[in-house]
């Protein structure tokens, strides 16, 4: 006699419920270093709207956030602090990297004190090219972040 099992599925709660909210719920740590971040804050203003039809909500604390937007040039002397915030982020954790300088230095590649691009340090998502990028840009780094998520193509 073959017994037949009930066809049930087994997961957790969070897997169930939070993994299809969690690309609509980030919270970014803003991280403005230079001319980006005034693109960044611009994204957020009336005109664009950006932050609040995502349902993204800006924290002041790494450990509320988690999404870090990397805007500007980082420089050596700054890279552990950006280290520290993101080491101080919960699980799951997602960097942008905004501008050329975040991704590569900019124009100050060759300098002695600029890291040439935060993937140096920390785990890069999805990089905003442009100098500086514009809102739209950002807003679409954001959708790709979404989408990445979703799929589940971001691995640590």
């Amino acid at each position: 006699m073959e017994v037949k099992l009930p066809k049930v599925i087994l997961t957790k709660l969070d897997r169930l419920v939070f993994d299809q909210a969690r690309p609509y719920t980030m919270w970014p740590l803003t991280f403005g270093l230079a001319c980006c971040a005034i693109e960044m804050m611009a994204t957020g203003c009336s005109r664009y709207d950006a932050f609040e039809r995502f349902g993204m909500l800006f924290r002041a604390t790494p450990r509320q956030a988690d999404l870090m937007i990397v805007a500007g040039t980082v420089t050596k002397k700054m890279a552990p602090n950006v280290k520290r915030l993101y080491e101080q982020m919960p699980e799951p954790k997602y960097v942008i990297a905004m501008g050329e300088c975040a991704i590569s230095g900019g124009p100050f590649y060759d300098s002695y004190s600029v890291l040439n691009g935060v993937d140096e340090i920390i785990p890069v998502d999805v990089y905003v090219p442009g100098c500086p990028p514009r809102p739209e840009m950002l807003i679409d780094a954001i959708v790709k972040l979404q989408k990445k998520i979703k799929e589940g193509r971001i691995e640590r």
